[in-house]
């Protein structure tokens, strides 16, 4: 894929979160919901695809990045986060397009490789 055929179709946020900060996770999921238009993901306890720990995914659409990412940069409550396009790439969304809120978690590459 050519770099100027690459087109945003989307974004991800990963939200990352254990039993002693799902609470904080709770509250900015609901002041995501309450701000803007995304789709909120599924809890996901543990980890799961590609995700080193328990995350929910916030999807949204590309119009919204330059409100979503400056509310979740004042509003993490120290979690981290995962930023990613939807491009069709799914390794390069998640590695070289990604951007981190936060610690960079090593993710399971290999785990999208496959798929």
């Amino acid at each position: 894929m050519q770099k100027d055929s690459i087109k945003i179709t989307g974004f991800h946020a990963h939200v990352y979160f254990d039993t002693d900060t799902r609470d904080a996770a709770a509250r900015v999921r609901e002041g995501l919901g309450a701000q803007f238009e995304v789709r909120l993901g599924r809890w996901h306890d543990q980890p799961i695809g590609p995700h080193p720990k328990s995350m929910y995914q916030v999807a949204f659409l590309p119009n919204q990045l330059d409100r979503v990412v400056p509310w979740l940069m004042l509003h993490r409550e120290g979690l981290d986060i995962l930023v990613h396009p939807e491009t069709g790439d799914a390794v390069a969304d998640h590695t070289k397009h990604a951007l981190w809120l936060g610690e960079k978690l090593k993710l399971n590459i290999e785990v999208l490789k496959a798929g």
